[in-house]
């Protein structure tokens, strides 16, 4: 391929072990096929069976001259270049998505509380760059994956071992925090010295070169959610998290050459707001009957062995295949409130909390983007991000349309939540999406057009947020302390709602700001004057919300 360096002679071969293809000595590349087409890699077709491989060297530890360049001009342009990523607009297909000369670095996590972050609170803290030699490694699988769809990919475990793929892994865990898993141990014991650090991450490597790594079990706390359920949320070891993040830097390029347009959760350069624009466009151009969609237990119903079949149709790496099944079913392990632990099997789901949960979340539902955007007759178009789906079709329409998803997600072991699912005529009836709401409306120049702003449940989380941290056992603290948690909250969330239409939500919000923080400072000093607006901003840096719209709706 194009991409390959050439070798000076006819009779030099150069080898790429984790891409499985040899560059011919003029320029093309041919795929080094496994011995067995059925157990390539020592692994069965449907990714359950076969014996491992063995672990194989670095790839490409020579960059072609293009990598070179992206190397060298990325962090150079990464200021710039992040702030572009941030952008609304969907990549052209022409684009390579691994330019990092031309494209700032992922703005999506990979966990859950990455999740919480961009759908509700605004998209945190940017990841950490990405070191140039990962993103060459990167950039080639991706590269490989995109020029032919079919490809499986046999030789990976090797690459995860790399000293600086795991160093990369651990600073993006240690950067997202989290609490301890099973064994206790936390991110910061493990930092505590750089000896410390450079030990422990050496002893994994070692566990993982020897293959005597095994994953433990998995933590489960159960958090509210807003309907008053509780969600389960696994939480691995760090070194789970660790080895995990690792597998998550070799495999997401390569499933991500594969993924639609249309799935917006958690891939590089693709975001919520994305997301909410592919709905406006499509109810603009008439796929005003909308299907809201509930995958019922999404996460904790995946069928193991289906989604290694999805995984293997990729990768027909057996000591990588056997790592991921290794993950899933890692036993659960729960607390009551009197501290009694129980533990049981993990027969299906991929616990939320992991961090490659997520891009293996994407990888079973990939199919579905493609069936309904190019294949299912009437031209329906699905928005996905993660498990929260929206399908937008044509006037009577949406019936068929969800009986032939009920069908698809039955073959794969899913299944709607009927009591949350609706159709909806968008002319008649709003919906919410991401945090967000949809209503038809007339803009004054009598143009109709779906107005999107921040939903009414998304204030009241935002009023409740204030109302814990704003209330009289927090008078003791210091002023500058409180407001500046404040000013992180707010800033947050005016970050992932500032767009579309949200002027006016925001100048109800940022007066219900005003008015709590007033209050508390009042009661705080035990005087009810002195301060006004423009005094809470100036004096007190209290954090001044956008009140001007992202842009301007149809007139």
């Amino acid at each position: 391929m194009n991409h390959m360096n050439e070798p000076r002679n006819g009779t030099n071969r150069r080898s790429s072990r984790a891409t499985g293809y040899i560059a011919k000595a003029d320029g093309r590349s041919q795929p080094q096929q496994p011995k067995s087409p059925q157990r390539s890699g020592g692994v069965g077709v449907d990714g359950m069976l076969g014996s491992g491989s063995g672990i194989s060297r670095e790839t490409s530890r020579r960059a072609p001259k293009a990598f070179g360049t992206t190397a060298r001009t990325s962090h150079e342009t990464r200021g710039k270049a992040g702030q572009a990523a941030g952008g609304v607009g969907v990549l052209h297909s022409s684009v390579d998505p691994w330019d990092m000369t031309t494209h700032g670095e992922p703005r999506e996590g990979t966990c859950l509380d990455a999740m919480k972050r961009s759908k509700e609170n605004g998209d945190g803290s940017q990841e950490l760059p990405t070191p140039n030699k990962v993103r060459e490694l990167q950039i080639t699988l991706y590269r490989k994956a995109k020029a032919e769809p079919g490809y499986r990919f046999w030789s990976l475990y090797g690459e995860m071992l790399r000293l600086d793929v795991l160093e990369t892994a651990w600073k993006r865990v240690a950067q997202n925090g989290g609490a301890a898993g099973v064994d206790g141990q936390t991110i910061e014991q493990i930092a505590a010295t750089p000896e410390s650090q450079k030990q422990w991450l050496e002893e994994l490597r070692e566990q993982l070169r020897t293959k005597t790594y095994r994953a433990s079990p998995v933590r489960q706390v159960l958090i509210p959610k807003a309907d008053g359920g509780e969600r389960p949320l696994g939480i691995p070891t760090v070194r789970d998290r660790v080895a995990e993040m690792a597998a998550y830097l070799v495999l997401m390029p390569i499933f991500e050459a594969d993924f639609h347009p249309q799935s917006y959760g958690f891939r590089p350069r693709k975001n919520a707001h994305q997301a909410i624009e592919a709905i406006r466009k499509a109810l603009q151009q008439g796929r005003r009957e909308v299907i809201d969609a509930d995958l019922s237990k999404y996460f904790d119903t995946i069928p193991h062995r289906q989604l290694m079949r999805e995984v293997a149709r990729r990768v027909s790496d057996g000591s990588m295949l056997r790592l991921i099944k290794s993950w899933l079913r890692a036993p659960i392990v729960k607390e009551d409130e009197q501290g009694n632990k129980r533990v049981k099997a993990n027969r299906s789901g991929t616990p939320q909390g992991g961090v490659i949960s997520p891009l293996l979340a994407n990888v079973y539902l990939s199919p579905l983007d493609k069936e309904i955007n190019e294949q299912w007759g009437s031209s329906p178009r699905m928005v996905r991000y993660a498990d929260d789906v929206v399908i937008l079709c044509w006037p009577r329409k949406s019936e068929r349309v969800k009986g032939r998803l009920e069908k698809w997600l039955a073959s794969k072991g899913l299944k709607l939540n009927e009591t949350k699912t609706r159709l909806i005529d968008h002319q008649q009836q709003g919906f919410e999406f991401l945090g967000f709401s949809f209503r038809w409306r007339q803009s004054q120049g009598g143009k109709s057009y779906s107005h999107v702003e921040p939903s009414q449940k998304s204030r009241q989380k935002l009023r409740k947020r204030l109302r814990s941290m704003l209330h009289r056992g927090t008078h003791w603290r210091q002023t500058k302390e409180v407001i500046a948690e404040v000013n992180q909250v707010v800033r947050g969330w005016s970050q992932y709602f500032h767009y579309a239409n949200s002027t006016d939500a925001f100048t109800h919000v940022q007066r219900a700001v005003r008015r709590r923080v007033r209050n508390w400072l009042w009661r705080k000093h035990g005087r009810r004057r002195g301060i006004d607006r423009e005094a809470l901003h100036e004096r007190y840096g209290l954090y001044r919300m956008p009140l001007t719209a992202q842009w301007k709706h149809p007139k």
